[in-house]
């Protein structure tokens, strides 16, 4: 988590360096389950985190998922390109989410037995175009789909970040054809000014006669087209969060009295970071600085 003047003024930026989250993202996954849920199903033992870094959703499942003494025949598996801390009771992989070698590795992982849920909170870099932003988060989520129908047992469950825009209704569905249930849902801690949102689909549901296979040569289309909708089909729209939580776009007086910003006392120290940078792209700079080697040169 960076440290503009925003965050600063961001309570749940605060909250999640108070209570050891590496990213504020942490609330959207718990205010999703406090109206779905889907991590307090006793039965829950399998669960895959795709684009998984900094680790806060994996942070989440692991403190919910291994909170009581007998859970040993859990497993949970975080799936990134990007390389991961290590984060308690959470195997982490460093691999591509659209690779068949990926879904053996996760497969292998759970003993060959299927997943209970998949979640994806993974997200492109955005251009501020809306419609390409769009195109290219949609096709994030749908390659996030196509582990999970590889992965998930039957009445499983998948979880996944959009961007809502003029042509989210195609992908719901898509969604409907798998799942009994798909919910359109939009967390308080998500800030109104995003376009972001998130999937909610329960009841996993395959077609009788389709075996998902993971092809890189073969395009979406191809992998779903067994199942492509008959027809156009409409997400209700769900706020999580109770009127209790906490507005994203509004500002709060810090609770924490180690915060010198809310406190206003500038000689108190401000929390550390939860995690430090595993591999930041500045390093090879500031390395060249310290030799010497890296000069401003002025015209």
């Amino acid at each position: 988590m960076g440290k503009s003047s925003k965050d600063k003024r961001d309570l749940y930026y605060r909250k999640a360096k108070e209570e050891g989250y590496r990213a504020r993202s942490a609330y959207k996954l718990l205010q999703l389950n406090d109206n779905f849920h889907f991590l307090d199903d006793p039965s829950l033992k399998r669960v895959v985190d795709l684009c998984a870094a900094p680790g806060s959703w994996s942070q989440v499942l692991s403190r919910k998922l291994f909170e009581g003494s007998d859970q040993q025949d859990r497993r949970i598996v975080a799936v990134d390109l990007q390389t991961m801390s290590p984060i308690d009771h959470v195997t982490t992989l460093q691999a591509d989410i659209t690779h068949p070698r990926t879904l053996q590795r996760i497969l292998q992982l759970f003993g060959d037995e299927p997943a209970d849920l998949v979640i994806s909170d993974g997200a492109p870099d955005v251009t501020g175009l809306h419609d390409l932003d769009e195109y290219v988060q949609q096709q994030l989520v749908m390659s996030a789909l196509q582990l999970a129908c590889c992965v998930l047992k039957p009445k499983g469950s998948f979880i996944a970040k959009v961007f809502r825009g003029r042509d989210i209704d195609l992908l719901y569905s898509q969604l409907a054809c798998l799942f009994t249930h798909v919910t359109c849902a939009k967390p308080r801690s998500s800030r109104s000014t995003s376009l972001e949102a998130f999937v909610v689909c329960q009841g996993y549901q395959p077609p009788a006669d389709w075996t998902p296979k993971l092809d890189p040569s073969q395009s979406v289309q191809q992998f779903f087209q067994h199942c492509l909708p008959n027809g156009k089909h409409i997400a209700p729209f769900m706020a999580c969060g109770s009127l209790e939580s906490f507005d994203s776009d509004a500002t709060y007086t810090s609770t924490c009295s180690t915060d010198p910003i809310a406190t206003g006392d500038k000689h108190k120290p401000s929390l550390n970071p939860v995690q430090q940078p595993t591999n930041p792209p500045y390093k090879q700079a500031l390395l060249l600085k310290r030799q010497g080697r890296l000069s401003r040169h002025v015209r």
